[in-house]
């Protein structure tokens, strides 16, 4: 039993899979940008894992035999991967509401300007990486330019109808710490950044997600190179909340891998934790496998999941707990 299972044990004894309500799907490893606090160790040369015409159609088999009606689609910058256009209409078709995981600045690449206008005629939920309203803090963690190019798509997208009132077009913005410390309280944030980008850009956004940044793969590597890992490892511990337990996003998601292989969540999709992992037989893949197989399963856990419980809690949606 790992720290984490001695910690939950405590406030439920039957942690499963409940009713899986959203299926998320990470397209592959490809992206645009090299960020400081990627869990998925995404970039520019991340050519080969990512999810070929084979098992997106797979992907939409399976919405078709679940019923599944909440499709989320990240990566590496989802909106580069080949099936992107593929699995965002035919997930419409069927009547599911999709997001996209966008960092904004892929709306600058070659050949990707149509996107935009494509996720607006999609009526898809936008959500989008912005770390601060700050220039210098985001450029620091994403990149030199990064900021004007954000902020220069938010102002595409608001031209669209994006974030504003009426228009049913949603866009929500995600903010990670650029530090080694927990988000601060996502309400008080929230009102900041609607106040800063408004005065001083004329941006508009519906909710700001706070997401508390994981200590696995190229964070683990960033923290242990400033000599950070074990302070922020134990405040992650440290600051364990009982209350974000009921609303941990593994509960009612299903995490797809590029190459379908099936996992709790997007972390332990990383970390190679397959949904299988502590059971005898074949590993179920999103090929094969039926919505009747998938819920009320044990969830696996490790002891990178307090980033999720720390605080407010952390999960694709922002804080668990206020």
């Amino acid at each position: 039993m790992n720290r984490f299972d001695e910690k939950i044990s405590v406030v439920t004894k039957d942690f499963r899979k409940r009713k899986i309500e959203i299926l998320q799907v990470n397209v592959g490893k490809y992206c645009n940008m090299t960020c400081s606090h990627c869990h998925v160790e995404a970039g520019p040369t991340k050519t080969e894992e990512n999810m070929d015409r084979k098992t997106a159609e797979a992907v939409i088999r399976f919405l078709d035999r679940s019923g599944i009606k909440q499709v989320d689609l990240t990566g590496g910058a989802p909106e580069l991967n080949p099936h992107f256009d593929y699995l965002v209409t035919e997930s419409r078709i069927r009547g599911a509401h999709v997001m996209d995981r966008c960092n904004l600045t892929v709306f600058f690449e070659k050949g990707k300007e149509y996107l935009p206008k494509f996720l607006a005629d999609q009526r898809v939920e936008v959500i989008a990486s912005l770390p601060c309203y700050s220039e210098g803090n985001v450029d620091k963690q994403r990149g030199s330019g990064t900021f004007d190019a954000s902020i220069k798509a938010l102002l595409w997208l608001n031209k669209l109808g994006y974030g504003k009132e009426g228009s049913g077009l949603i866009l929500n913005l995600v903010y990670n710490p650029v530090g080694s410390h927990l988000p601060p309280p996502q309400d008080t944030l929230e009102k900041d950044y609607k106040l800063r980008l408004l005065e001083d850009f004329g941006a508009v956004f519906n909710r700001l997600y706070t997401i508390t940044n994981m200590p696995i793969t190229r964070y683990e590597k960033y923290l242990r190179a400033f000599g950070q890992y074990e302070k922020y490892v134990a405040l992650l511990e440290r600051s364990f909340n009982p209350q974000t337990v009921e609303g941990l996003m593994c509960r009612g998601t299903l995490s797809v891998g590029w190459d379908g292989k099936l996992y709790d969540c997007d972390f332990n999709q990383m970390l190679t934790m397959h949904l299988n992992g502590r059971a005898a037989g074949p590993q179920p893949t999103i090929f094969d496998v039926t919505l009747e197989e998938l819920e009320n399963r044990e969830i696996l856990t490790g002891n990178h999941c307090f980033g999720c419980t720390a605080g407010c809690g952390s999960s694709c949606g922002g804080a668990i707990a206020t």
